[in-house]
């Protein structure tokens, strides 16, 4: 099974599509959460989203919308009131087994809403979670690697651009759950 996996998409329709078309043909669209910004909505975004039957979890990003900006007069008539229903609706973790193997997504970590950067020291405690599969975003980092056993993915950010080297990319990931194979997409900013 191929699975496409997107991060912090941040309200950008644009770069949501350019990973959309960069991943080509997936079974399945996770997102990791961040799918609006903590004083914006973006109808395009989530009815993309909800089109294609992606399975999502909520991130810091929508849940700070939700509490702080949703309710407010000035949302009216720009939001899609049902679009917002479907964010608010999302789970924290999904735990999927796709080609017989345990696969849990979150936003940021199993344990923390922390920002948990490749390299750091708290990334051992991948190796206690129980999974094949732990996919996770918020550091916007791009990553792929096998801890414990739990081969772990960060898609970094498909919507808030991230300069490494000299030029700011996006990013987004597509997991082969049979092979373990990992690609890790990077293309320009858009």
């Amino acid at each position: 099974m191929k699975i496409g996996i997107v991060s912090d998409l941040h309200c950008n329709v644009a770069g949501l599509q350019a990973a959309l078309d960069l991943m080509g043909d997936v079974d399945e669209l996770l997102c990791c959460g961040d799918i609006v910004l903590q004083v914006r909505f973006s109808n395009e975004v989530i009815r993309i989203l909800r089109e294609r039957g992606a399975r999502c979890v909520i991130g810091n990003h929508d849940v700070e919308y939700l509490k702080r900006v949703a309710h407010l007069p000035s949302q009216r008539g720009i939001v899609d009131e049902d679009l917002v229903a479907w964010l608010a609706e999302l789970p924290e973790t999904i735990e999927m087994d796709p080609a017989g193997k345990r696969l849990l997504m979150v936003h940021s970590t199993p344990w923390t809403y922390d920002y948990v950067f490749p390299g750091s020291r708290e990334m051992r405690k991948f190796a206690e979670v129980d999974a094949d599969f732990v996919l996770g975003g918020h550091t916007h980092a791009l990553f792929s690697g096998r801890i414990g056993r739990a081969l772990v993915v960060n898609p970094g950010s498909t919507g808030h651009s991230v300069v490494r080297g000299a030029d700011p990319t996006l990013s987004c990931a597509v997991l082969d759950t049979v092979s373990d194979e990992v690609r890790l997409l990077e293309y320009p900013e858009v």
